[in-house]
């Protein structure tokens, strides 16, 4: 390995470690918040890229009947609810959230041609599609059994990846897809060439990171969310609705996933099943971080990103088991120097 291919590898690390950054902020913040691993956190990177890919080509995506049936479940469900407490004002709210918006964008997306319209508008557009389901999913899912144990929710999340990895081959198909860059050319930079690309994966990451930090230190929602990871009780006898929280926080999750993988789509194909690899590496990052540490966590995926990278020139065929054992010492490591507190009942 020569100094160029040091900084090649260096490169695409770095672009991959803040993809797994963004993602493992997200499954962070899932867990401090509601306890759930959030396992199909990977699916919406798939879901995301390949509604683009579709809006792009000119078709209706198959995420669009998945919140309309979602949409309608959730609106059932509430409705149901709400009509038993006899709250009858509640409907209307539930009805529009659920049921009319999700009708309102299958009529604009089967009036207007996705495929004329500019990039920043199909991308606007696939997220209104991909991430309503972030709190539809809780909804359904996470919500009847909030104050469940996290292996429980754990169990879960599983059933509810198979599921997702399963809607997502019937939807979308097996055939991978690409997207156009967000921006053609070039850049040379200490005598290396990136990509416009890769300059915008660092950007946006960034950008999203330093979002996310003014969210949590200068909102009243972001300390609502910051209240309830420190104590759900305590948040909840000052009036801080959980529920509420934990749909906030899914609503997150499911907004950097599409748009990670709105980001790396035009750098690598995307399957139906792509998005829950890169999950996982994102959870290792999350972990090294101790599912709590958002620091931590961004760093640990940029050792992730670098690892696989330099793993791939020296074992390529065994750079996932060296990026996956990773976890191995960082659990050795806080189990030694951590305590062992059984989980409240």
């Amino acid at each position: 390995m020569n100094f160029e291919i040091a900084l090649l590898l260096g490169q695409d690390g770095i672009t991959n470690g803040f993809i797994y950054a963004l993602l493992a902020l997200a499954l962070v913040l899932a867990f401090a918040v509601t306890r759930v691993i959030f396992i199909p956190q990977g699916e919406f990177v798939a879901y995301g890229a390949l509604t683009l890919a579709a809006l792009q080509a000119g078709k209706l995506p198959g995420t669009l009947w998945l919140l309309l049936i979602c949409g309608a479940l959730v609106a059932l469900v509430d409705g149901v609810q709400a009509a038993r407490a006899g709250q009858w004002r509640r409907l209307v709210p539930i009805v529009g959230w659920n049921l009319a918006l999700p009708l309102a964008l299958w009529g604009l997306l089967t009036a207007v041609t996705a495929s004329k319209l500019p990039m920043p508008a199909q991308i606007l557009l696939a997220l209104l599609v991909v991430v309503p389901l972030g709190p539809m999913v809780y909804r359904l899912a996470y919500q009847p059994l909030a104050e469940a144990s996290v292996l429980v929710l754990l169990i879960v999340s599983v059933a509810v990846h198979v599921v997702m990895v399963g809607l997502g081959l019937l939807v979308f198909g097996a055939e991978g897809s690409r997207t156009p860059p967000f921006s053609d050319g070039r850049l040379e930079f200490a005598g290396m060439t990136v990509g416009a690309q890769t300059i915008w994966v660092i950007v946006c990451s960034i950008a999203l990171i330093a979002t996310l930090y003014v969210l949590f230190e200068k909102t009243i929602y972001g300390k609502a969310l910051r209240a309830t990871a420190v104590n759900r009780l305590g948040a909840r006898l000052m009036g801080i609705p959980t529920t509420l929280a934990g749909k906030l926080s899914f609503f997150l999750c499911a907004l950097i996933g599409a748009f990670s993988g709105m980001l790396i789509a035009p750098i690598t194909t995307i399957y139906y099943d792509t998005g829950f690899l890169i999950g996982l590496k994102g959870f290792v990052a999350a972990i090294i971080g101790g599912l709590a540490s958002y620091p931590l966590a961004a760093a640990g995926a940029l050792m992730v990103g670098l690892l696989e990278a330099y793993s791939s020139f020296w074992a390529s065929a065994y750079k996932e088991v060296i990026v996956f054992t990773l976890i191995i010492p960082v659990l050795l490591w806080r189990s030694l120097r951590t305590h062992h507190v059984e989980e409240e009942e």
